[in-house]
């Protein structure tokens, strides 16, 4: 997500960005990218259609057993206990059931049980709100997760970034502005130092962070609503970004905690903050050059989840990227072969609302378009937005706007990233 309930420190905390480990060779890149980063953008080109995995073929039933013992092939014993996966497993789920998997609860980090139903109705996350953690935060969320279904894990997820954006410093310990980070640590430093705040976080039983930034935006400004970048930016280097980028992830997993690599494809240099309103990003042809390549480094380095952005990519379609089959399907999933979990951004956003989707109906596009978590803002209806979001998807499914194939592929990348084995 990208500004609603942060709270944005004074230009006092601003990183100096022209010394320490930068020096003279980073000072030139960050201009020559930042030129790039204030350009315009060029006319949109259509959506291309949504594309569905399909399930797997079922398995044949095996032969009637012989009477005789001796005659008890452990060849088919072994190959039908081989044929359990988790898709096979998630294919007997009930439509709603694999539905709530794909959501992300927001709740107050104060009083996480008030999502107690939703988590015991098969929610697949929940997201933490606030800005001071309790010290009993672990205990409060240890037994929050033993109403998950069949105590199959929970991804509780927060934005724990570094500088103005941290949910629980108080408990964790803070970091500072990752254009700080970028300008003064090295990337060992940045692993190191992440490291040792995710491995609170995990102690508290917090498991996925909502964070590194990997959008490449040069300027020294505090995020705002014309800017949803600035001093969350590593730098307005590429190279820079994509390395410390890669520091940062390896440190949460250092940690024990689950990135989620953001804002794809790089919001860095867009029009507006999508949170406020409508937003484009520079064309799809800068981006590919500017943007890309720290999503393609953290890839490479094994990125497990990563979070798409509600902007619009000229050159890449109409919606935002978050509900694009081109921008999630085409390009991340296909010509980046990203196979980790993808997340949206909020979508309560502005953005959203501006392109004529209400939560629900922006939820059964996104997992349409390739997404299989999405996320709303905290608010007084959670309880009704997420049976909505739940209800929403499940007749998407009946009425063959959503493929089962596509729900149940989602519901596996939530479980894959947690590690859970339906068939143990």
């Amino acid at each position: 997500m990208n500004l609603p309930s942060y709270r944005y420190r004074s230009s006092a905390t601003a990183p100096p960005r022209l010394t320490g480990r930068a020096g003279n060779a980073r000072r030139l890149g960050t201009a020559a990218v930042a030129a790039m980063l204030l350009t315009g953008w060029s006319a949109g080109m259509p959506e291309a259609a949504p594309h569905s995995g399909g399930p797997g073929a079922s398995l044949a039933p095996p032969a009637a057993p012989s009477h005789s013992r001796s005659s008890f092939s452990p060849d088919l014993a072994t190959t039908t206990a081989a044929a359990c996966t988790n898709s096979t497993k998630l294919a007997g789920w009930s439509d709603r059931r694999l539905a709530m998997l794909t959501i992300a609860v927001p709740v107050s980090e104060t009083s996480v049980s008030d999502v107690t139903s939703e988590v015991s109705a098969g929610a697949g996350g929940v997201l933490l709100f606030g800005n001071k953690a309790p010290s009993d935060l672990g205990s409060r969320l240890t037994a929050l997760k033993t109403h998950v279904p069949g105590h199959r894990g929970l991804l509780v997820m927060t934005d724990q970034e570094g500088g103005g954006i941290q949910r629980m410093a108080n408990l964790v310990g803070s970091l500072p502005w990752a254009a700080y980070m970028g300008t003064h640590w090295t990337p060992a430093q940045i692993r190191q130092n992440v490291a040792k705040v995710a491995a609170k976080m995990s102690a508290a039983q917090v498991n996925m962070d909502l964070a590194p930034v990997v959008d490449v935006d040069g300027r020294n400004v505090a995020p705002g609503k014309t800017n949803p970048d600035g001093w969350r930016s590593f730098s307005g280097s590429t190279s820079v970004v994509s390395t410390d980028g890669v520091a940062y992830m390896n440190g949460l997993r250092d940690g024990h905690v689950i990135p989620v690599v953001k804002h794809f494809p790089g919001i860095g240099g867009s029009t507006y903050n999508s949170d406020f309103g409508p937003a484009r990003t520079l064309p799809w042809s800068t981006l590919q050059k500017v943007a890309v390549p720290p999503f393609t480094a953290a890839i490479k380095a094994g990125a497990p989840a990563i979070m798409v952005s509600n902007n619009i990519i000229p050159g890449l379609g109409t919606n935002p990227a978050s509900l694009s089959p081109t921008a999630i399907t085409t390009q991340l999933r296909g010509k980046m072969g990203f196979k980790g979990l993808v997340v949206t951004d909020s979508l309560s956003a502005k953005a959203i609302s501006a392109a004529g989707f209400s939560v629900p109906s922006a939820a059964v596009q996104a997992l349409r378009s390739g997404a299989d978590m999405v996320m709303f803002d905290l608010g007084s209806n959670v309880s009704s937005q997420t049976s909505a979001i739940a209800t929403a998807i499940t007749k998407a499914v009946a009425g063959g706007h959503l493929s089962r194939s596509r729900l149940i592929d989602a519901a596996g990348h939530v479980l894959a990233v947690r590690h859970v084995s339906l068939c143990s």
